[in-house]
């Protein structure tokens, strides 16, 4: 690992590995938003299917239609 730095210091291309590190870095973090997003939207939708399926259960038994 030391010999990579310093091959990429001695050119002066250590920005690049910055920026390269900086682009993965947020790409994964997007990447991690965006699953526990879905996730979320999953749990929400499954809520709001049985709250429904609640209403309709005790719709029937009121005799409210």
């Amino acid at each position: 690992m030391p010999d990579i730095i310093e091959t990429f210091s001695a050119r002066g291309d250590l920005a690049h590995v910055a920026l390269l590190m900086w682009a993965l870095t947020a790409t994964a973090l997007a990447g991690f938003a965006l699953r526990e997003l879905t996730a979320a939207i999953r749990r929400f939708d499954d809520f709001v299917r049985e709250l429904a399926r609640f209403n309709d259960i005790f719709k029937d038994r009121s005799g409210d239609r």
